[in-house]
């Protein structure tokens, strides 16, 4: 029985791995600077800075999702079991890349926006803008599943 290539879960672990980083990396970032702008504003109204925290929160869970994405690719990964061939390896690998990049792209945008929101806007009023960048990041993700689910 074959196995498939020897170099494919290579490809695919490196899918996994790149959901993962650039995922956090977009999560660190979006924080970091929302952080930046909540403290900002803790000193200049103080009364507004729980509103201020959701862009830190959204930031955060971006993440999550890159956690999620990898699990669901190295789970997928199991020669042993069934073939794994360059065809799945290279699938996994840009379906990885694809959430990773969307996720530090997301973390970017939320960190831009929620640091000049809180600081020179009334923080109700770019939360749609930062709601947007998240939302846009999980459709991506919902249609990462998909894509891998058909080709297991």
């Amino acid at each position: 029985m074959s196995h498939g290539d020897e170099t494919a879960p290579f490809f695919g672990f490196l899918g996994a791995a790149a959901a993962l980083v650039f995922s956090c990396m977009g999560a660190a970032y979006g924080t970091a600077k929302s952080g930046v702008g909540v403290a900002s504003m803790g000193v200049m109204r103080p009364e507004l800075v729980m509103k201020s925290i959701v862009p830190v929160v959204m930031a955060g869970v971006l993440g999550i999702y890159g956690l999620i994405i990898a699990v669901i690719i190295s789970t997928g990964i199991n020669p042993k079991a069934k073939p794994y061939y360059l065809f799945d390896g290279y699938a996994h690998l840009s379906s990885g890349l694809a959430c990773g990049l969307a996720g530090l792209s997301a973390g970017m945008a939320i960190g831009v926006v929620g640091d000049a929101g809180v600081r020179y806007i009334s923080p109700s009023s770019n939360i749609y803008v930062v709601v947007f960048a998240h939302v846009v990041n999980l459709l991506i993700d919902c249609g990462l599943l998909e894509w891998i689910d058909r080709i297991k």
